[in-house]
């Protein structure tokens, strides 16, 4: 992709961003597209060819994907999501839409060691969500952050590095942009070319993240249903902690984990990021 279309693909997301920020204070019956367009510099119609063309989805139809009431029914079948997936394992037609990972855990010894002895490869590339950030190893991809205008490339790069502060980087745009293109473009996400994910962190935290990788495209589960099917059914609030450590964001869907009443909480890159993401993915797996 040139700079000319990154600079495209970002400016479309911060248009998207600014728009999921004011669908998400303003209820559908009260929201005024039209206006709120206008405050853009553009029209109602430009606005509704700009998230279709990002999402596949109007306006209207991605505010109700990621609407509380939408979560809830998403959460109706909460004691059968994970149960299935884990029965069924990728062959699942519901992951049909899904990336296809294949993933090993870091012996305990590299994540007490910090990265010690590794040697990871960085950089940007551009994403439906903002300019994504990448690390690499030679075991995989280890980790996927995101900058915009309000947290800029080299704190998005700071904040996965701080998690192996002894591993030594090198940046190489190029050497992540095949790498993001598989990840980000749904074209690509194909059994026979899965993207291979490495994970490092304590036991806990990746027993967590492998669970995560379970959980279907357009579907969400909670905390404690995590907690329940890890062995550890009191331990929702544990679960809630390592799935915001979890360093590689979008590739391990910590974004489809809600609170119990359906409400979305947190994300480490940003509510209206995860709303974007959860309504993107609506859109693909339409």
């Amino acid at each position: 992709m040139s700079k000319h279309d990154t600079l495209i693909a970002n400016s479309d997301y911060e248009t998207v961003r600014a728009a999921i920020a004011y669908l998400s204070e303003t209820s559908p019956e009260e929201s005024d597209l039209p206006r709120f367009a206008n405050a853009l510099g553009l029209t109602e119609r430009q606005l509704t060819d700009l998230f279709r063309r990002w999402c596949g989805l109007s306006p209207k139809s991605f505010a109700q994907a990621v609407a509380l009431d939408h979560a809830k029914r998403l959460l109706t079948d909460r004691q059968s999501v994970l149960d299935t997936t884990f029965e069924v394992g990728l062959s699942s037609t519901s992951r049909l839409h899904d990336l296809f990972v294949t993933h090993e855990a870091m012996p305990p010894g590299a994540y007490r060691l910090k990265g010690e002895g590794l040697e990871m490869v960085w950089g940007v590339a551009p994403s439906p969500f903002g300019t994504a950030v990448l690390t690499l190893t030679e075991y995989g991809l280890s980790g996927i952050g995101f900058a915009d205008a309000e947290t800029s490339i080299e704190a998005a790069f700071e904040d996965l590095a701080n998690r192996w502060p002894n591993a030594r980087y090198r940046r190489d745009d190029a050497a992540v942009a095949p790498v993001a293109t598989r990840v980000f473009d749904p074209q690509r996400w194909k059994a026979d070319e899965p993207v291979r994910v490495v994970l490092i962190g304590t036991d806990f935290e990746v027993h967590v993240w492998e669970t995560l990788l379970k959980i279907p495209v357009g579907m969400a589960t909670t905390y404690a249903s995590v907690a329940s099917h890890i062995g550890r059914p009191t331990s929702a609030r544990a679960v809630g902690a390592a799935v915001g450590k979890n360093p590689i964001s979008f590739v391990v869907p910590c974004h489809r984990v809600v609170g119990s009443t359906g409400a979305l909480t947190g994300y480490h890159w940003g509510l209206p990021r995860k709303r974007a993401i959860l309504g993107w993915e609506c859109g693909v797996s339409a």
